[in-house]
C-alpha cells in the first residue's frame, strides 16, 4: 500500500502562496514564497505547441496575461516574456520549478486537460522520473489518471471531483466504471462534497482533499471531513 502521509503533513498552498495582486499564482514568486513557510505546494501544467510543460491554470491565457488565445497553441518561445498580471513574473516551466522546490516540500501537479490524455502525462512523466523529491498527480479526467496507472503505476495519483458534475452526485462513487478503471490513491474534492456519503465511504480507506478554502467559516464549516485543505488567503484562515 503507497505512502500518502506526506500529504497530511502540512498546509497545501492553492497555485503556490500568492496574492494575484503583487505575486500571481502558478509563479515562481508564489512557489519561493510556499517554501519559506515549508508549505505542500499544488500547481497546474499545461502542454505548449512545442510539448514544454508550462504552469498555468487556465486554458485561455487571457485572465493572468490579458492575451485572448488558447495557451496550448503557443510555443514556449512565443510565452517566455510575457508577464502575468502586469508584475515582472513569467509563466513558469515545469522543469525549472522542479529545479527549484528540488524536494524540500512536496508537490501535487495537476493535469489540465485540454489536450488528448496521454501527451501531457508522458512529458510530465519525463520529468518526474528523476525528480527525487515528493510528489503526487492529479486529474480531473479520469484517462489522465488511468494513464498514470498504466505506464507510472509507482506515481501516487489522485481524481479531481467537482460539485458541479452531476453524475458523480447521482449514482455512487464505486459504480462509476471510470473510477474503477483509474483507481485513484487519493480524491481531490470540491469542498461542497463534504456532506455526501460517497465521500465519507471513501474517506473510511482513502485519503480525500478538499479545495479551496479560503477563509476561517470555511475551513470551520468542513472542519474533519477532509485529511487535509488546499487553501487560499492562507495567513488569514490560520
Amino acid at each position: 500500500m503507497k505512502d500518502l502521509s506526506f500529504l497530511k503533513k502540512n498546509i497545501i498552498s492553492h497555485r503556490g502562496l500568492h496574492d494575484n495582486n503583487k505575486v500571481p499564482e502558478n509563479s515562481m514568486v508564489s512557489f519561493k514564497r510556499a517554501l519559506r513557510k515549508k508549505y505542500i505546494i499544488e500547481l497546474d501544467v499545461h502542454l505548449l505547441k512545442d510539448n514544454t510543460v508550462v504552469v498555468f491554470h487556465d486554458a485561455n491565457l487571457k485572465r493572468m496575461t490579458g492575451i485572448n488565445g488558447k495557451i496550448k497553441n503557443y510555443t514556449y518561445d512565443e510565452l517566455k516574456d510575457i508577464k502575468l498580471l502586469n508584475t515582472k513574473c513569467n509563466i513558469p516551466r515545469l522543469d525549472e520549478v522542479l529545479k527549484m522546490v528540488n524536494g524540500k516540500v512536496p508537490l501535487i501537479i495537476e493535469m489540465k486537460y485540454d489536450t488528448k490524455a496521454g501527451k501531457l502525462e508522458k512529458e510530465v512523466s519525463k520529468l518526474l522520473d528523476n525528480y527525487k523529491g515528493l510528489f503526487a498527480v492529479k486529474s480531473f479526467n479520469p484517462l489522465s489518471v488511468s494513464w498514470f496507472k498504466k505506464n507510472r503505476p509507482d506515481y501516487i495519483r489522485g481524481l479531481l471531483l467537482d460539485a458541479k458534475e452531476d453524475r458523480f452526485l447521482k449514482i455512487k462513487l464505486a459504480d462509476i466504471v471510470l473510477y474503477k478503471m483509474c483507481k485513484p490513491n487519493f480524491l481531490s474534492c470540491d469542498y461542497k462534497l463534504y456532506n455526501k456519503k460517497y465521500v465519507k465511504k471513501f474517506r473510511k480507506n482513502d485519503l480525500i482533499l478538499a479545495w479551496t478554502i479560503d477563509s476561517k467559516e470555511l475551513l470551520n464549516q468542513v472542519k474533519d471531513c477532509f485529511d487535509n485543505y488546499i487553501c487560499e488567503n492562507i495567513s488569514e484562515i490560520f
